[in-house]
């Protein structure tokens, strides 16, 4: 049943070939498969997300995958120092570090935007 199944996050994109470039470039990942739906990313622990073009990209409004890290703050500065920009936003009861927010009782997040416009979050394994 849905229980036992693995999930995989289905990312848009309106221009295949420049959410490639920045998956590759900005973030350092490649594609595992490359079919007719798409690209295939896998990540570690089974998990992976799918690139896939359309025109709805980037119009969620809201946090599309999220990564869980063992430090966000290293990453963070990693990822910026390949140039990528971190979002910040008014949430009420976070302390931010530079780019890296605090939640009470959940860990530490950060969010960026991806060439396509979707938002994405690193957070720390604690938020589990």
């Amino acid at each position: 049943m849905l229980k036992e199944s693995v999930v995989v996050a289905n990312v848009p994109a309106s221009d295949l070939g420049r959410a490639r470039r920045f998956y590759a470039e900005v973030l350092g990942l490649e594609p595992a498969h490359e079919g007719p739906g798409g690209l295939t990313y896998e990540m570690g622990g089974g998990a992976s997300f799918c690139l896939y073009e359309t025109e709805f990209a980037g119009t969620s409004g809201h946090t599309v995958a999220k990564w869980q890290v063992a430090d966000v703050s290293a990453e963070v500065t990693a990822l910026r120092e390949r140039g990528l920009e971190f979002e910040h936003y008014d949430i009420p009861g976070v302390a931010w570090e530079g780019d890296v927010a605090m939640i009470e009782g959940l860990g530490h997040a950060a969010w960026f935007t991806d060439s396509e416009g979707n938002i994405m979050c690193i957070d720390d394994a604690t938020t589990r």
